[in-house]
């Protein structure tokens, strides 16, 4: 008899704990997914140097070509979150959780081993591309299994705090991507960084995504998911263009001034490598800062009134954070809590955000939705942003594009969180 009580004790002490594993399980793959994306954008001069730029190449052309490779991988995500999604909505989200994870680490990893345009010559930048699509491909499938995951195992009245784990770890990641980069730079010359220090982060990639895939090894399915399907659920391109169109401002304004933001830095203000990673470090502490309250707000006052605010201001506010940037005379006190405050803005909309997307698709097509959505966003958004600004400040000389840019996309945000679906998805 004491066993069986001791037995039961033991399964009801795991029910109450798989909440916290599907936590730690969720979070750990979109941690080492944004530190991968984090460390390319803030290494990306460097990689262009590398990969992009044969003798005799310009820096800036070297630097677009980069920015393109970066946005390939975006174009790749929509392919992996129907091809993912649709497989997680039909098999199961721990299954795919633990594909894309083995994918994402093992293509970051051998990023960190490829030959140089040096040695391998034009072969170096296709070998880098196609590294960068396989990335794509996972990452696309990522962002839907886990926010799944997150949001289904939350206790009740908690889905968006849970789901904004999901944006917390993709501070933490790129927090630690821009960590792992300062932290070289400072140790290592200029020299032996841009010779072989850059690969190091990449490298780092092996032991981070072998802790998220023993994690997502011992979890259980979703409740949500177990539950019997009445029937193969299908979300209409309404349902999915109207979710990408509430996170467009997240996206664009999130790469703007987390991860674009060093190699703007450098290119057009002229800011040292080290000092526009520091730079870059102070905006994701105050993203990461805003993440978790603005989620559990969501939970008090709904998702779209936190968005809303988080959209609505960057509109306003945009164009004056950059001025204080690019103005030489404000105090570095004002320029870093400008930094801080630009990284917060995004985090109200990034809190709610995978909540906000979990809702919007049933649970049988929920991996398939919100990850197309958020990928379509991101592919459009995010990943031509690098390009898109390099490019356009190269063109015009006018370096207030990234406030444009960010505030145009926040407006398409707030018509889209202010318009109603026409019906309930589920």
């Amino acid at each position: 008899m004491n066993l069986v009580h001791e037995d039961r004790e033991d399964r009801a002490a795991t029910g109450r704990n798989r909440p916290l594993r599907a936590l730690a399980a969720g979070s750990a793959g979109n941690f080492i997914e944004w530190y991968e994306f984090g460390v390319y954008g803030y290494v990306a001069t460097t990689v262009a140097e590398r990969f992009f730029t044969p003798e005799g190449g310009s820096a800036a052309e070297g630097l677009v070509r980069t920015y393109a490779s970066f946005g390939l991988a975006f174009f790749f995500r929509p392919l992996g979150a129907a091809l993912f999604g649709r497989l997680a909505d039909r098999l199961g989200r721990r299954p795919v959780l633990i594909l894309v994870v083995a994918l994402m680490t093992g293509a970051t990893a051998l990023i960190g081993l490829l030959p140089t345009y040096a040695r391998a010559g034009a072969l170096a930048p296709w070998l880098l591309t196609f590294l960068r699509a396989v990335q794509g491909l996972s990452a696309g499938g990522e962002f839907g299994g886990a926010v799944a995951m997150l949001t289904e195992y939350a206790p009740p009245g908690r889905r968006g705090l849970y789901g904004a784990w999901q944006s917390f770890t993709v501070a933490l990641g790129l927090l630690g991507g821009v960590g792992v980069a300062v932290g070289l730079s400072g140790r290592l010359t200029a020299d032996e960084f841009a010779s072989w220090g850059w690969r190091l982060p990449f490298l780092l990639a092996l032991p981070l995504g072998g802790l998220a895939l023993w994690l997502r090894l011992g979890l259980d399915e979703t409740p949500e998911f177990r539950k019997p399907a009445v029937a193969d659920v299908r979300v209409s391109a309404g349902a999915i263009a109207l979710a990408a169109g509430r996170v467009t401002g997240w996206s664009a304004a999130g790469y703007t001034f987390l991860v674009v933001l060093p190699s703007y830095l450098q290119t057009t203000l002229h800011t040292g490598f080290r000092a526009a990673l520091l730079a870059t470090a102070l905006a994701n502490v105050g993203f990461a800062a805003a993440i978790l309250p603005a989620g559990l707000l969501s939970d008090r006052v709904g998702r779209r009134p936190v968005m809303l605010a988080g959209a609505g201001l960057v509109v306003l506010l945009a164009l004056p954070l950059l001025g204080l940037l690019q103005d030489a005379g404000t105090p570095r006190a004002v320029q870093g809590a400008a930094l801080c405050g630009a990284g917060a803005l995004v985090g109200l909309m990034a809190g709610p955000g995978p909540a906000l997307l979990a809702e919007m698709f049933p649970a049988r097509a929920r991996c398939t939705g919100l990850g197309l959505a958020y990928a379509l966003s991101n592919a459009v958004f995010s990943g031509c942003a690098g390009l898109i600004i390099t490019e356009a400040v190269r063109r015009t000389g006018d370096p207030d594009v990234p406030g444009y840019y960010a505030a145009a996309a926040c407006a398409v945000s707030v018509l889209a969180l202010l318009a109603r679906p026409k019906r309930k998805a589920g």
